[in-house]
Parts: C-alpha cells; sequence; structure tokens
C-alpha cells in the first residue's frame, strides 16, 4: 500500500496490483474495491477521490465505492496527485506534469522541463511544488500551466513536499530535508541527523513529522530544527 487519503467520511487506501481498499468505521473494516495497474497517488478534494498509477492510470469516485476510469492521454507511471485552486495536478515519471480543472474528466499534458521522475506534489500558498529524482524541485504559480525549474542544491532523490508555518519542506534520500519559505524559490538544506531514506513528510497541530526506512520518524515546530 502506497498512500491514503480521507474524506466524505470513507479512508482509501491504494497500492500495487491495483489495490483500492477503503473503509467508512475508521480504519476498522475494510472493502476491495481494486483494479488493475499498481497505484502510486490518491487524495480527495472537490466532492471527488482522485488516484493515479502506473501507464497513466486515473481513477474518480464520488463516494469510494464506483470508480470511474478516466483518460489521461500519457502512457508514463503517475506518481502522485494534489488538489489546488480548482485544480487537480498528477506528476510522475519522465517529468510527467498533468491538470484538470474538471475533477479529472479531462487532462492537459503541461511541460515541465526535465526528464526526471517527479515523485511528491502539493499545493499552498497560492503555489503548486513538485520534487523528483535528482534534486529537482518545479514550481508554478499559474494553476500548474507553467513550470519553474528551482536550485535544490542537492542531487538526491526529493520523494514528498508538503507545506506549513508558511513554510514547504521536502524529504528525499540520505536523511535529505530541504526547507523554503519563499514560496519554493529557494532552499535551505537542513540536517535531519539521519542517512535513511525519507519517503514522506506532512504538516499538522504545529508540527512537521517525515517518515522513512528503518523505522525512521523524525520531528520539527519549525522545519529547521529535527
Amino acid at each position: 500500500l502506497n498512500e491514503v487519503t480521507y474524506g466524505n467520511s470513507i479512508f482509501v487506501t491504494v497500492g500495487y496490483g491495483g489495490t483500492i481498499l477503503t473503509s467508512s468505521d475508521n480504519g476498522t473494516t475494510w472493502n476491495d474495491r481494486s483494479k488493475t495497474k499498481r497505484l502510486w497517488g490518491v487524495t480527495y478534494a472537490n466532492s471527488t477521490f482522485m488516484v493515479v498509477g502506473n501507464s497513466g492510470t486515473i481513477y474518480t469516485s464520488s463516494d469510494g465505492t464506483t470508480w470511474t476510469s478516466r483518460t489521461s492521454n500519457t502512457s508514463k507511471d503517475l506518481e502522485n496527485v494534489t488538489y489546488g485552486n480548482s485544480t487537480f495536478v498528477t506528476v510522475g515519471s519522465s517529468g510527467t506534469i498533468l491538470t484538470s480543472s474538471d475533477n479529472g474528466s479531462t487532462w492537459t499534458s503541461r511541460t515541465s522541463g526535465t526528464s526526471n521522475t517527479l515523485e511528491g506534489v502539493t499545493y499552498s500558498n497560492n503555489t503548486f511544488v513538485t520534487v523528483g529524482s535528482s534534486g529537482t524541485i518545479l514550481t508554478s504559480s499559474d494553476n500548474g500551466t507553467s513550470w519553474d525549474n528551482r536550485t535544490s542544491g542537492t542531487t538526491q532523490n526529493l520523494h514528498d513536499v508538503t507545506y506549513g508555518n508558511s513554510t514547504f519542506v521536502t524529504v528525499g534520500g540520505d536523511g535529505t530535508i530541504l526547507t523554503s519559505s519563499d514560496n519554493g524559490t529557494s532552499w535551505d538544506n537542513r540536517t535531519s541527523g539521519t542517512l535513511n531514506y525519507l519517503e514522506d513528510v506532512t504538516y499538522a497541530n504545529s508540527t512537521f513529522l517525515t517518515v522513512g526506512q528503518s523505522g525512521t520518524i523524525l520531528t520539527s515546530s519549525d522545519g529547521t530544527t529535527w
């Protein structure tokens, strides 16, 4: 299982073998809604669950029970998906970026300017930020239409990105943690105290939290000290 989200009183998790599982009792019991292709990302926004995966796979659902396959017009693997300012954005291999302003019914391919795999994407403070292999960081302030390549200062693969406390935080290989307080324009390298790969990061209750290999869990109140 690769990712999990919550919406409309339902938890939804996705993973290998096209797995889609849903739970309406706070994760106690789960219903199998599986499809075919490997699924990597899931989010809930604008009354819609959005799932993305291998070979351009995209599914949408309003209730988590009935899922509709959408045409992405790409055969590239899609790694992650987010929503902001009335727009869904999904990212993936070979620098693939797709946007949709109609809840996933139709998708438009955008020029990323990179051939690197994009693994994480988020939206906050009127800015989309996506991160990926070899230290790739791109930002967009026009709903994902155009993207600017930012200098990350690292060649490590970046796996995920989040926003909180007026700060974007991205994490990745060899314990890499980078922060940006200017909407992703410039990035500072932070000391994580670990060389383990960091896979995911989130922000809630005034706390950043990142998790990774070998059971690694790090927390920070400001993104600077972990």
